[in-house]
């Protein structure tokens, strides 16, 4: 097991000129607005000061949601469904989104230790940025110089100590000042079972890094490699959920522009609607105005519900966005800056968070629209005794109250075209009296429900639509009508499609012997007979009916289907006339 010295993602090196590594907000506190001490990263990807998250006041939950802790930006309509078991639990919140924090078992020092942030602190004090780095190993003085070798900060003091050590004289000491230029100088993260050892493997099978003697005691059967030579396959994994997530930013910026055009367009609507009212008003003096008054009254009501709807939709996709971009800035800074080991720290809690926040679900479209329109010739009643009229109207189609009509709407033939209308109406079961609503029509066959049949809905522009469909086979379809994918009255319905209708091929006659002009050969479905050789029917004489009917197969329906079974030896009454 060799240990591969080439870095993947990370590397310690001078950065270009001008090149800043961090700003205030990766190595300033959030809570405490100082400089980070003993970061901690938050399943959010927040990361707090330890201290501050431990003065922040806990609480205890009872989890319900199947085991996963955090809930920054789930709200209402992101909600998860998870199998529900009963699961005590201490928690936080992060002080910088609100997401709820589940405590491990060891409490707030058992969270992740963020690494990066830490490397940006030292790199920040190391510019003067920040406060004075003290001795690693006195903890009284400022620092001097650092040991490349050791990876720590000394003073003067401790510096000519560590040189006059045996074991420690040849280390190689570089100036502080001489480290401002660098992108790295953090500190060997060591093993917290095995404090005098630096975690330099990696452990497959409980997927967390150990050190050397973590590799001969706790994981000593187990799959175990230097950090450098597993850094690609885990960091190929980051990337890939990376790179998942990225359009999901987008995606969810464009649905939150989409939300502001809409509340434009509302906005803009509400004050045209208004000017409107105020016109139509002045025309009337006291009874209209009070009427005007109730208009304008009612207007802001339906602005107040259709904003208060769009600011919710808005608050979730801005809270989920906000999360989204956390994760992403984040994880990219992870996989630029931060070292092997740093990534595969971190790893779990990253892949956890980009995993959760990918499986939210959001809708992109806005829960309500600007539809809001002024009927100035519709009667409102009486106001001081004063017929009025105007009324404002924000109706919508109510699928419960919608109904299908039609003569034949249970029945179809095969390859023929039927049809049904379906009349929409609001929730007081008046007519819509207008077009333009969302429906949706499914014929499906009962033995075959991946071979819908193509359905054709006419918008009759009056609150009516005409649906028409040919089914091709005989059998029994089940017909699905849906209004704001919510199924109407009736819905869904069965109809039997029979086999094609099938035309008389024949005549429809009083007699043989008068349809065929006389022919003897003619015959007739009905059986009859005259003398004389006469194979068909005649008035009056054997076998005939005593009415007209067709001479193919002898029914005395004009508009009906014929049931003579042509092409085979039929009988005597299935054998038709031929018309002349």
């Amino acid at each position: 097991m060799a240990e591969n010295k080439k870095p993947l993602l990370g590397f310690v090196g001078k950065l270009p000129c001008g090149t800043t590594p961090g700003n205030s907000g990766k190595t300033h506190c959030p809570l405490c607005m100082g400089l980070f001490k003993a970061p901690r990263l938050l399943p959010c990807l927040h990361t707090v000061c330890t201290t501050c998250l431990e003065q922040l006041e806990p609480f205890s939950v009872v989890d319900l949601r199947g085991g996963d802790s955090d809930t920054s930006s789930e709200g209402s309509i992101f909600q998860e469904l998870k199998p529900r078991t009963l699961q005590p639990q201490i928690g936080i919140l992060c002080p910088v989104c609100d997401a709820q924090v589940d405590l491990p078992m060891g409490g707030v020092k058992a969270l992740t230790i963020d690494h990066l942030a830490m490397n940006d602190v030292m790199l920040e004090s190391l510019r003067g940025e920040g406060q004075g780095l003290v001795c690693d190993l006195c903890s009284d003085r400022e620092v001097e110089k650092r040991c490349q070798t050791c990876k720590a900060n000394l003073c003067h003091f401790c510096c000519q100590a560590h040189r006059r050590q045996k074991k420690t004289t040849y280390h190689t000491m570089v100036d502080l000042k001489d480290l401002k230029g660098y992108s790295q100088v953090g500190k060997p993260i060591l093993c917290p079972a095995h404090p005098a050892e630096e975690l330099r493997l990696f452990c497959e099978l409980c997927d967390r890094p150990v050190c050397r003697d973590c590799v001969v005691g706790e994981h000593r059967e187990h799959p175990c490699d230097f950090t450098s030579n597993v850094i690609h396959k885990h960091g190929d994994s980051v990337r890939e959920l990376l790179k998942g997530t990225q359009p999901r930013v987008q995606a969810l910026e464009a649905a939150l522009a989409q939300i502001k055009g809409t509340h434009s367009a509302l906005q803009e609507r509400v004050e045209a609607v208004a000017a409107e009212v105020r016109t139509f008003s002045e025309g009337y003096i006291k009874a209209i105005k009070e009427h005007r008054d109730k208009l304008l009254k009612q207007l802001e009501d339906i602005r107040v519900q259709k904003e208060n709807s769009l600011q919710l939709q808005k608050a979730q996709l801005e809270q989920l966005l906000a999360d989204m971009r956390t994760g992403v800035e984040f994880t990219e800074r992870l996989l630029t800056s931060g070292s092997d080991l740093e990534i595969l720290v971190t790893k779990g809690v990253v892949v956890e968070r980009l995993a959760k926040l990918n499986k939210v679900e959001y809708s992109a479209h806005p829960g309500v629209n600007e539809k809001i329109t002024f009927s100035p010739k519709e009667k409102a009643g009486l106001c001081h005794g004063y017929e009025v009229f105007g009324a404002i109207n924000t109706k919508e189609v109510d699928p419960a109250k919608c109904v299908l009509r039609g003569e034949d709407i249970h029945r179809a033939r095969e390859k023929q075209t039927a049809s049904f209308t379906l009349l929409c109406k609001d929730a007081a079961g008046e007519s819509m009296g207008r077009g333009g609503d969302n429906i949706q029509v499914a014929v499906v066959p009962k033995d075959k429900k991946d071979s819908p049949v193509k359905t054709m809905i006419h918008d009759n522009k009056d609150g009516t639509y005409y649906v028409s469909y040919t089914p091709k086979e005989p059998g029994v379809y089940t017909v699905l009508v849906c209004v704001k994918e919510q199924h109407v009255q009736g819905s869904p319905f069965t109809v039997t499609v029979r086999k094609r209708h099938r035309p008389h091929p024949g005549v429809f006659h009083c007699c043989t012997f008068c349809s065929s002009g006389g022919q003897k050969s003619a015959r007739c479905a009905c059986g009859g007979t005259m003398p004389g050789g006469y194979l068909g029917c005649g008035h009056g004489h054997k076998g005939h009916p005593g009415r007209p009917h067709w001479s193919c197969c002898g029914k005395f329906t004009e508009k009906s289907e014929c049931t003579w079974a042509g092409g085979q030896s039929a009988p005597r009454g299935l054998l038709r006339t031929v018309a002349l």
